[in-house]
């Protein structure tokens, strides 16, 4: 099976089953693509089961080749990744994205997590 996020952006349905299915998102990061900000990527997953196997991340502005496969680990460039061993909360870094859904209840849901977030005692 295959699901493209741009189709599924278009309004096609898609339902994901137990088979084998690609999952593809060309252009991730469609609304940075279109101003030009340099964080574009091409994202492919594989799901069976409904578990995801592996995926793949190309940035291209920055040609690097992000891979991780279940079990197996996460790398950049063939180079293993690992997360910082941070534990306290406050020395650490929260990153967020609004997203473009301007619909009255998407954004006071968007406003309720954020305010959420804000109130957590965050280095940054």
């Amino acid at each position: 099976s295959f699901i493209g996020e741009e189709s599924v952006a278009a309004g096609e349905g898609s339902i994901l089953t137990d088979n084998p299915t690609w999952i593809i998102d060309p252009i991730d990061g469609t609304t940075n693509f279109v101003h030009r900000f340099p964080f574009v990527a091409v994202s492919i997953g594989f799901v069976v089961n409904k578990k995801i196997e592996f995926g793949i991340v190309y940035s291209c502005i920055e040609d690097k080749m992000y891979t991780a496969r279940k079990g197996k680990g996460a790398f950049c460039n063939g180079q293993k990744l690992q997360v910082s061993g941070q534990k306290d909360i406050t020395k650490s870094l929260l990153v967020t994205e609004l997203g473009s859904n301007r619909d009255p209840e998407a954004i006071k849901i968007i406003l309720s997590n954020m305010e959420r977030l804000l109130s957590i005692p965050i280095h940054g």
